[in-house]
């Protein structure tokens, strides 16, 4: 026996039937379904904001948002800096552990990006008055440094000069490795008191009349630039294959990242030089 209600549908008659049916004056709307099939066909594509889709609209807009966090949060550290030396100090612990989260959890959480933003702020807004006090100028240096070099880099990139590879790759990830275990080091000989300079290893060594703090720090400028030629490429690889729209602010983040540690590297260099006139 027949489901009655495939049986009763026009799609599951016999043809014959259709067309007897059609001869005796029963119009099932042939010509109303070619019309709104065409119309159908007529519309355009659904956009990337109707599918949920990452653009990079969203990531300049997320990113945007996040850096004048930044921005805000210093301008207000520079101020209370001299109310509140260690104000700085909290605000670097603070934003290295919502970091730390934030790299780790599995979907990214506004509140938590742009809580890092806000403590990165503060972090950069105090180190910066404080260095710029004792050399002055060096925080301009260092923001028209970062500006430039991430200019730069993304002028190069969608010229499609710089790209990523996996030799390159490979050995970004080992000399992170190593800069971080150097940078470990040298802070613990700074805070038990093992080194008397102000940098530490990084102005206590001196390679061909320059200190050491100024290569180390050229070459953590240069895998800062790599890391920004990276993000670079996973936010295009997320736009092409259509990842959801949440994920822009995992790379706003990431981006934010790379330009707070090319900012601390570059206003580490210049006080360093200036500390040797």
């Amino acid at each position: 026996m027949s489901n009655p209600v495939f049986t009763s549908s026009r799609a599951f008659q016999d043809p014959v039937q259709q067309r007897g049916n059609q001869a005796q004056g029963y119009d099932y709307g042939t010509a109303a379904s070619a019309a709104t099939l065409e119309n159908m066909y007529a519309q355009p594509s659904a956009t990337p904001v109707q599918t949920n889709r990452l653009t990079y609209d969203d990531v300049i807009v997320k990113t945007g948002g996040l850096l004048a966090l930044v921005v805000i949060a210093a301008a207000v550290s520079w101020q209370l800096s001299p109310a509140m030396p260690g104000l700085y100090i909290a605000g670097a612990i603070i934003g290295f552990v919502l970091a730390l989260i934030n790299i780790f959890k599995k979907s990214p959480s506004p509140a938590l990006i742009m809580g890092y933003a806000v403590a990165e702020g503060v972090f950069l807004g105090g180190l910066s008055v404080f260095l710029d006090t004792i050399y002055p100028g060096v925080a301009m240096q260092a923001l028209i440094a970062t500006v430039v070099t991430f200019a730069v880099v993304l002028i190069g990139f969608k010229s499609g000069k710089l790209r990523t590879s996996p030799k390159l790759t490979k050995m970004f990830f080992i000399a992170m490795i190593s800069y971080a275990a150097f940078s470990l080091v040298n802070l613990g000989l700074m805070l038990f008191g093992a080194t008397d300079t102000a940098w530490g290893l990084r102005s206590g060594v001196e390679i061909a009349d320059f200190p050491l703090g100024v290569i180390i720090g050229a070459v953590a400028v240069l895998l800062a630039s790599y890391s920004l030629v990276m993000d670079f490429e996973q936010i295009k690889h997320g736009v092409e294959v259509g990842v959801a729209r949440n994920l822009a602010w995992a790379f706003a983040f990431g981006l934010v990242v790379t330009l707070v540690w090319l900012y601390v590297e570059f206003l580490r260099i210049f006080a360093i030089l200036a500390g040797r006139d």
